[in-house]
């Protein structure tokens, strides 16, 4: 939330909230004189953020990134956590934030860097793919750990419009209590479980012990931590551009 700086007054807009981890932490920390517009594609995931939300005003709206239910030049500052890598398709997304921005707003959003840095999700896709040698699962490199290039998103940014662009590698650790819960939610909690059944539907158990056991080989079979490693990036709609002239399509 530190990165938010000085926002004290205007509208900010939060694109992918899900079930409003981050919502909740903005509704905490910005005072009340920024108003704060949560969106998803996803209905459900609004309703069940909005029913654990107390105490503040949030606007609840649900909305695709790549075509963004509001005006030209009307928010302050938006905001994406783990978001932008499901996008299907990220220039467009990027040109409506760059849309919706007031001249001067912000886009911030973090992206999780390669698949080799962050180290739960790789030992389970290498131990996972272990059992599927001709056609290995690889939803975690694909997708989650599959938009990290910084030229690439800096080029798609500038082309959005957005001119000062800073990035920063972060990284921190991620904790379970133990090899085989992290297994399991990984196995079995993700896209990742779906793609292990499309190949066989019989090895799902299998393929989350073989995860468990790899997990366990490589840390301590209690507590485990593992780093992680994210891109964060800021970029900035210049002051003086005209959304007018700003081609949707």
């Amino acid at each position: 939330m530190s990165r938010l700086g000085k926002l004290d007054h205007g509208r900010l807009l939060e694109i992918a909230a899900g079930t409003g981890v981050v919502t909740r932490a903005l509704a905490r920390t910005l005072p009340l004189s920024v108003e704060i517009v949560a969106t998803d594609l996803n209905q459900p995931m609004l309703d069940l953020a909005a029913s654990r939300l107390t105490g503040r005003p949030v606007e609840w709206r649900q909305a695709d990134a790549n075509s963004l239910p509001f005006d030209a030049d009307v928010f302050d500052a938006v905001l994406c956590q783990f978001g932008v890598m499901f996008f299907p398709d990220k220039a467009r997304a990027f040109r409506e934030a760059f849309r919706v921005l007031k001249p001067g707003g912000r886009l911030l959003f973090n992206v999780w860097t390669d698949i080799m840095e962050n180290e739960f999700t790789h030992v389970v896709t290498e131990a996972v793919a272990g059992f599927f040698p001709d056609d290995p699962p690889r939803f975690f490199a694909q997708v989650p750990h599959g938009y990290h290039d910084s030229s690439e998103i800096r080029e798609a940014l500038n082309a959005a419009g957005f001119e000062r662009i800073d990035m920063e590698r972060v990284k921190r650790h991620s904790r379970a209590e133990s090899a085989r819960a992290a297994a399991i939610g990984l196995c079995q909690g993700t896209p990742l479980r779906n793609q292990i059944e499309e190949r066989d539907p019989g090895r799902l158990d299998e393929a989350t012990e073989a995860a468990a056991a790899a997990l366990s080989k490589r840390f301590d079979d209690s507590r485990i931590e593992g780093q992680m490693c994210a891109l964060v990036v800021e970029a900035w709609r210049p002051i003086g551009t005209l959304a007018a002239n700003f081609d949707r399509a």
